[in-house]
C-alpha cells in the first residue's frame, strides 16, 4: 500500500465561514493523474439533499436550470489558476448558498485509482460588523500648525455568531492612494506602516483602545507629511478548520481631513554686497500662524559654499528661548519683534564673504511646566559679497644695466609710483616673469622667475631656481617701493622680454594677509646682436729639414673674431700610420695646455722620453711645440687643436669655438734594414698538461747590422676565439733590456718567455689547459743604434697569428682512475673470500649427532 498511487482531488478543509453579501472563493486542485496536463472540473451543490450541478470547465450544458441565471450574469464562475487547479467564485453570497460543495474531475487515467471528487462545507453568517467615526459628524476637518498634536477616534464592534477577531488599520490618503499608518492586527499586535516605523518607536504615533470598542490614533509633532484624509479600515477574521486565519469581510469609514500650516524661516534680505569696513545687517523672519504661547530659538550660521551642511558650517551667534545671546565682539544678535531676529556684523572684511543662513526652533509649554520643541526650520542661504578697498598705484619697470655681450650683467628695477590709499594694513610684493621673443607669430606663454609671498618669502620658478641658488641671479628689495632683478652673467638664453607684477596684500582682523590687487608693468626687452664666433689656427714648421735624433719644433698662431676677451687651450695631436698599436685609430694625443696655462701629458707613453716634449705659450695668441731626440717612430702628421674660451658666470670659463690647424709632416728618409716577424710552432695541437712551444722569428732584409746595434721589444698576445673577433690578451712581454713581464693568469698553467738567439724569441706554455687555446701572435718593436750612438725606435711589427688547439687525452685522463678501481675491487674480493672461508671453517661449524633408528618394516604412506 505504501507504493500505491492514484488521482487525488483536494479542496480546503471546511467549514468555510463567510458573511452575507461577500464573495466566496473555493479552490480545487488535482494531482497524480494520467492523461493531458490540463484537467477539467465539475462543481455541484447540496443542501443536505441530492447534489445540483453548478458549473463545469468543459461542458457548457452542465449547469442546472436554477443556477443558469447566476452563472450567465457572472455571479458564479470558474477561474482557472493552472492546468490542474480552478477556483469557484460566488459573488454576493446569500444564506441559500450555505451547504456542501463538491468538486469532481472526469477520469483521464488508464486505470481507476484514487479519488475523483472532494467536498467542502460553506457556512454563511449574518453581517454583524459596525464601524463608525465621531459621534458629532461622520467626517471632521482639522487645521493645525506644524508641530501640533492631534487625536482621531474610530468605533468598531461585531455581533457575529462565530468567534471572530477584528483587524483595525489607520490610513492616510496621499494623492489617490491610501497608505497604512498604524495597525492593531487580529492577532493583537501593533504594526506600523511603511515609513512610520521610526515615529512609532519614538512614540510620536500611537494607537490606543478605549471603552465602547473605541480605537484612538494619536499623532505628535505633526509635519507636512501628515496632511491629508484619514480613515479607519476594519476587517473581520476567523480561524479556519486548518488553524489558518481567513479574512471574511472588511469595512472602512473616513474620520477627518487634516491640514498642516507649515512654519517658514526666511532671511528678509536677498543677496547682499557690502564694502570692506562697513556693517552687514541681516534679519531672520519666522512665519507661523501659531497664536498660543511659544518661544523661538535662533542660531546664525556661515559657510563658504551654499551646499555645506550644518555640521560643516560655522556658528556665528545663537539666542535660546530665554533670549540669552552667546558672546561675540564684532557680531550682535537682537530680537527685533515677536518673529524677527536681527544679525549685525560690524567692520566686515573680505573673508566675511560667503553664505549666511539662520535656523529657528519653536518651543511650546506643556502642562507640567516643561517646554517642548515642536518644529525646527533652516532658511535658504543668502550670498554676501564683501568688496575689498583696493589701493591705487602704478608700476614702472626700467633696466639700469643692459648687456652688450654675453656674460655681461643685467639689472632691472620694478618701482611703485603714484601710490594712494596705502595705509598700514597694505603690503606690496613682486613677481618676476620672462617671455621669450620669437620672430614668428607664435604665442609664447610667460615663465615665472620668482614671486614673493605675503610674508616676503621668495618662491623660485623652474627657470631660475638653479641659477638663483648658485648666485647667478639675485632678487632683492632696494627700497620700500623698489624691487630689483639682477643677472650676474647674462647668456643668450636670457634674451627676451621681462615684466613684473606688483601685488597689494590687505591684513584682515585675524592678522592674515589676503591679496587685494595686482598691477602688471610694461615689458622691457633684453637683447643684443650676436655674430658667429670665428677661430683660425695656423701651424708653422720652424726647421724645414732634420734627421732622426734632432729636435722637431713647430708654432701655432691663433686669431679669433666676435669673442670677448678670449683665452685659448691647445692640444698637439699626431696622425701616425695604422701599424702603431698604441693608437688603433691612427691619432695620438701628445700634450695639451689649457686656458690657465697648465701643461698636461696626454697619451705620451715613452717613459725614456718623459721630458722629450714641451708645449709653451709664446704670446697671447702664439704657442710653440718642441719634441727632442726624435725617433723614426715619431713620423706622422702633427696638428694643433685650439679651443677658444670666454669668461663665464662665477669666474668660470665657457667654451666658445674649436679650431684645427693645418698638418705638419715629419718624414724620415732612411736606408736601414727592414724587419719581418713570423710565428712558428712544431705542434699546433696540444693535449692537456703538455708543453706548448711558440717561436717568434725575426728576419731582416737590406743593410746588415751587428747584433749589438739592434735590440727588440717582444710582446705575446692571444685572442680566445677562432675568428679573431675578441680583444687580444697580453700574455707576456720582454723588453730590449731583457726584463720579462707576465700578465696575471687565472688557470694553473704557467708561461715562460726567453731569447734563444739574436732574432728568435720563444714562448712556452707549461701544463696547457683548455682555456689556453686561441690565436697567438707576437708584436716586435725594433730598436736600431745609429752611427752617433743614439737608439732609434722603429715602427711596431705584428706577426700573423697561428691557432693553438688544446685537446683532452682520454687515455691518460682515465688511466690512473681505472688502475685504482681495479686494484681496490681485487683487494675487496679477496678479503671477502677470506672472511667467508674463515666463517664457514671456524665460526659456523656445528656437529649434529643423530640417533640411528632401525627400519625393519615398511612405513605407512600416511606416516611418510
Amino acid at each position: 500500500l505504501a507504493f500505491c498511487r492514484g488521482r487525488v482531488v483536494r479542496v480546503p478543509k471546511g467549514p468555510l465561514i463567510r458573511v452575507v453579501g461577500t464573495e466566496v472563493v473555493i479552490p480545487c486542485s488535482v494531482s497524480d493523474y494520467d492523461g493531458p496536463s490540463e484537467q477539467n472540473f465539475d462543481w455541484e451543490f447540496s443542501r443536505e439533499t441530492d447534489f445540483v450541478r453548478i458549473v463545469s470547465t468543459w461542458d457548457s450544458t452542465f449547469t442546472s436550470e436554477e443556477y443558469q441565471k447566476r452563472v450567465g450574469h457572472g455571479d458564479i464562475k470558474l477561474r482557472r489558476s493552472s492546468n490542474d487547479a480552478v477556483e469557484l467564485v460566488i459573488r454576493n453570497v446569500q444564506p441559500t448558498d450555505q451547504g456542501t460543495y463538491k468538486c469532481s474531475t472526469p477520469s483521464t487515467d488508464a486505470t481507476v485509482q484514487g479519488n475523483y471528487d472532494a467536498e467542502v462545507q460553506v457556512k454563511v453568517i449574518s453581517d454583524g460588523l459596525s464601524v463608525s467615526g465621531s459621534k458629532a459628524r461622520s467626517s471632521t476637518s482639522l487645521r493645525l500648525s506644524e508641530g501640533d498634536s492631534f487625536k482621531l477616534r474610530c468605533s468598531a464592534i461585531t455581533t457575529s455568531p462565530e468567534h471572530t477577531h477584528l483587524h483595525v488599520t489607520w490610513q492616510i490618503k496621499s494623492g489617490s492612494t491610501w497608505r497604512d499608518i498604524l495597525s492593531l492586527t487580529h492577532e493583537g499586535k501593533f504594526q506600523p506602516g511603511p515609513g512610520y516605523e521610526e515615529r512609532y518607536h519614538n512614540g510620536d504615533i500611537r494607537l490606543d483602545t478605549g471603552a465602547n470598542d473605541m480605537y484612538r490614533l494619536s499623532v505628535s509633532q505633526a509635519s507636512s507629511v501628515d496632511r491629508g484624509a484619514y480613515r479607519c479600515l476594519v476587517s473581520e477574521w476567523v480561524r479556519g478548520a486548518d488553524s489558518s486565519w481567513q479574512k471574511i469581510q472588511e469595512k472602512s469609514v473616513e474620520i477627518a481631513s487634516v491640514a498642516i500650516q507649515q512654519t517658514d524661516v526666511v532671511i528678509s534680505t536677498s543677496n547682499v554686497s557690502v564694502t570692506e569696513r562697513d556693517s552687514l545687517d541681516l534679519t531672520c523672519n519666522i512665519t507661523t500662524d501659531r497664536s498660543g504661547i511659544f518661544q523661538a530659538e535662533v542660531m546664525w550660521y556661515f559657510s563658504a559654499s551654499p551646499d555645506d551642511t550644518l555640521s560643516d558650517a560655522q556658528v556665528l551667534l545663537s539666542m535660546d528661548r530665554d533670549s540669552v545671546v552667546s558672546d561675540s565682539t564684532l557680531i550682535s544678535l537682537s530680537h527685533a519683534d515677536r518673529n524677527s531676529y536681527r544679525l549685525l556684523v560690524r567692520d566686515v572684511d573680505v573673508e566675511d564673504s560667503g553664505y549666511y543662513f539662520c535656523q529657528a526652533a519653536i518651543w511650546v509649554p506643556l502642562h507640567n511646566g516643561s517646554w517642548h520643541k515642536v518644529v525646527e526650520r533652516t532658511s535658504s542661504p543668502v550670498s554676501v559679497v564683501v568688496t575689498a578697498l583696493e589701493p591705487d598705484y602704478e608700476v614702472f619697470l626700467n633696466a639700469s644695466k643692459t648687456p652688450k655681450f654675453s656674460d655681461d650683467p643685467t639689472e632691472l628695477n620694478c618701482r611703485i609710483t603714484n601710490a594712494q590709499d596705502t595705509e598700514a594694513n597694505i603690503r606690496f610684493t613682486v613677481s618676476w616673469y620672462y617671455r621669450q621673443r620669437l620672430r614668428s607669430d607664435d604665442v609664447v606663454t610667460e615663465e615665472l622667475l620668482a614671486m614673493m609671498d605675503a610674508d616676503w618669502t621668495l618662491l623660485l620658478g623652474d627657470r631660475s631656481r638653479e641659477r638663483t641658488q648658485n648666485g647667478e641671479i639675485i632678487f632683492s628689495k632696494k627700497a620700500v617701493d623698489t624691487f630689483s632683478l639682477r643677472i650676474q652673467w647674462t647668456s643668450e638664453s636670457d634674451r627676451g622680454d621681462y615684466f613684473c607684477v606688483i601685488s597689494a596684500w590687505t591684513r584682515h582682523r585675524n592678522n592674515s594677509w589676503v591679496k587685494s590687487k595686482e598691477v602688471t608693468s610694461a615689458s622691457v626687452s633684453i637683447f643684443w646682436a650676436t655674430q658667429d664666433y670665428t677661430l683660425t689656427v695656423e701651424a708653422v714648421k720652424l726647421k724645414p729639414f732634420f734627421v732622426a735624433g734632432h729636435t722637431f719644433e713647430m708654432t701655432c698662431k691663433v686669431s679669433s673674431k666676435n669673442i670677448k676677451t678670449p683665452r685659448y687651450s691647445v692640444l698637439i695631436t699626431a696622425e701616425k700610420p695604422l701599424t702603431d698599436q698604441s693608437s688603433p685609430n691612427g691619432t695620438t694625443r701628445i700634450i695639451s695646455l689649457n686656458q690657465d696655462s697648465v701643461v698636461r701629458l696626454e697619451d705620451w707613453t715613452d717613459q725614456t722620453r718623459v721630458d722629450g716634449v714641451v708645449l709653451e705659450k709664446v704670446q697671447e695668441n702664439e704657442f710653440r711645440y718642441r719634441m727632442y731626440q726624435t725617433q723614426i717612430s715619431d713620423a706622422g702628421l702633427y696638428r694643433c687643436v685650439v679651443t677658444a674660451w670666454s669668461p663665464g658666470g662665477g669666474g668660470m670659463w665657457r667654451e666658445a669655438v674649436n679650431g684645427l690647424s693645418n698638418p705638419i709632416q715629419i718624414d724620415f728618409q732612411t736606408s736601414g734594414p727592414v724587419f719581418n716577424v713570423s710565428v712558428h710552432s712544431d705542434n699546433l695541437t696540444i693535449y692537456q698538461g703538455e708543453l706548448a712551444d711558440l717561436l717568434c722569428i725575426i728576419t731582416m732584409e737590406g743593410m746588415a747590422l751587428e747584433p749589438d746595434d739592434m735590440s727588440f721589444d717582444v710582446s705575446w698576445f692571444a685572442v680566445r676565439s677562432f675568428a679573431l673577433d675578441r680583444e687580444p690578451i697580453l700574455l707576456a712581454s720582454l723588453d730590449r733590456r731583457g726584463i720579462v713581464t707576465q700578465s696575471r693568469r687565472n688557470g694553473s698553467s704557467d708561461l715562460s718567455l726567453e731569447r734563444i738567439s739574436p732574432l728568435e724569441f720563444r714562448l712556452r706554455v707549461h701544463g696547457c689547459e683548455d682555456h689556453d687555446f686561441g690565436n697567438h701572435y707576437c708584436v716586435v718593436t725594433p730598436w736600431v743604434r745609429s752611427a752617433t750612438g743614439v737608439w732609434q725606435r722603429e715602427p711596431d711589427i705584428k706577426a700573423k697569428p697561428i691557432f693553438l688547439s688544446v685537446k683532452m687525452d682520454v687515455l691518460n685522463a682515465f688511466k690512473y682512475p681505472l688502475l685504482i678501481g681495479i686494484g681496490l675491487a681485487t683487494v675487496i674480493g679477496l678479503l671477502s673470500c677470506l672472511i667467508g672461508y674463515c666463517s664457514s671453517r671456524w665460526c659456523c661449524k656445528k656437529e649434529v649427532q643423530e640417533t640411528r633408528r632401525e627400519r625393519r618394516r615398511l612405513m605407512s604412506m600416511e606416516m611418510d
